[in-house]
């Protein structure tokens, strides 16, 4: 009987919220500017990338640019070795986007910012667990343990492209959160609830604990709240919030 009313939702949301038009870059810079909004921000060590149209090039904000600057026109293109195809120098930092990207081929855009509670959790040494409904969309998130250094060279990539395996997110000990999506739009909406569920947890931590969601439901929870009706919907109001 459950999934029957999960069913006829899903074909509802599925009527109502269609795809959003738009090109890489618009929806890039549109990334960038709700994360502004949510307080990823942390001067220029935030960064987003995304898959373009010719394989081995990606789409990134111009590095020297802040979330909140980001637009269509401050997105370059860059090859696999970073250099730019148009526009300006891309942040040096994305190199290990790279890794993840050529083991991950269902993956076509990355968020990884050092969000406030994201960071502080990442700092307790603890990984991210399913404590809330409202966190279930990320269950199963990688976690690395030790901190590999400044992600500008290539050990930093086979590290966190390999601790983060099949996993959509991964939190990176003593540095920040990671969301890899199937679109823009599903690595933003997995980037703004990560930095939620940490501050949530961090909360429940100080109150004295926490219990975690079944994973059966947390499976179920998730596969619901992974649907494209709803990322792209979510997506969209944040979008419509920034003006």
């Amino acid at each position: 009987m459950k999934q029957a009313f999960i069913d006829r939702v899903s074909r509802e949301m599925a009527e109502d919220l269609p795809a959003l038009k738009g090109s890489t870059p618009e929806l890039l810079a549109a990334c960038c500017r709700i994360l502004a909004r949510e307080n990823h921000e942390s001067g220029l060590a935030g960064q987003v990338t995304a898959r373009a149209d010719k394989p081995g090039t990606w789409w990134t904000l111009e590095f020297g640019y802040g979330f909140d600057e980001a637009t269509t026109g401050r997105m370059v293109l860059v090859d696999d070795d970073l250099k730019p195809l148009s526009g300006g120098r891309p942040n040096p930092g994305v190199r290990f986007h790279i890794w993840i990207y050529s083991k991950r081929p269902d993956v076509q855009a990355i968020v990884h910012t050092h969000a406030p509670h994201a960071s502080a959790l990442a700092a307790t040494g603890k990984p991210l667990k399913t404590i809330h409904m409202d966190s279930a969309m990320l269950h199963g998130t990688a976690h690395l343990p030790e901190w590999p250094g400044v992600p500008v060279a290539d050990d930093e990539g086979r590290i966190i492209s390999g601790a983060l395996g099949k996993a959509k997110t991964i939190l990176l000990a003593n540095h920040g959160l990671l969301a890899a999506g199937a679109s823009v739009e599903e690595a933003t909406y997995l980037a703004v609830f990560f930095e939620r569920a940490a501050r949530m947890q961090l909360m429940a931590m100080a109150a004295g604990g926490f219990q975690e969601v079944k994973p059966e439901l947390a499976e179920e929870a998730r596969d619901f709240l992974l649907q494209p009706s709803i990322v792209r919907g979510t997506f969209a109001y944040w979008s419509r919030r920034c003006g």
